[in-house]
C-alpha cells in the first residue's frame, strides 16, 4: 500500500542585492546543499526590505515556519536549518 500524502518542501526565500559577493557565495553553499529551489528576492528597490534586511543579506528565509538564516551559513548550516 502507497502512501499518497504529499511531502510537504520548504517555501525558501533568499534576500539578497544585485552585485553581491556575499549574495553570490550564498548561491554556491545553497547548490552544495542541494536546497530545495528558492525564490531570489533583491531588496534593493525596496524601502521596507532594505530596512529589514539591509545590512543582513544574504538571508535564507523558510516562508512556512516564519524562520531565517543569516549569512555567514555553510552546507552543514544549511542542513540544519532546512531539518529544523
Amino acid at each position: 500500500m502507497s502512501d499518497d500524502t504529499p511531502v510537504l518542501m520548504p517555501e525558501l526565500t533568499l534576500f539578497q542585492r544585485d552585485d553581491c559577493h556575499l549574495c553570490d557565495l550564498a548561491l554556491e553553499v545553497l547548490a552544495a546543499a542541494r536546497s530545495p529551489e528558492f525564490e531570489s528576492v533583491f531588496i534593493d528597490e525596496d524601502d521596507g526590505l532594505e530596512a529589514r534586511y539591509g545590512i543582513r543579506v544574504p538571508v535564507l528565509r523558510d516562508e512556512a515556519r516564519g524562520l531565517e538564516l543569516d549569512w555567514p551559513f555553510d552546507v552543514e548550516g544549511v542542513l540544519r536549518f532546512l531539518a529544523r
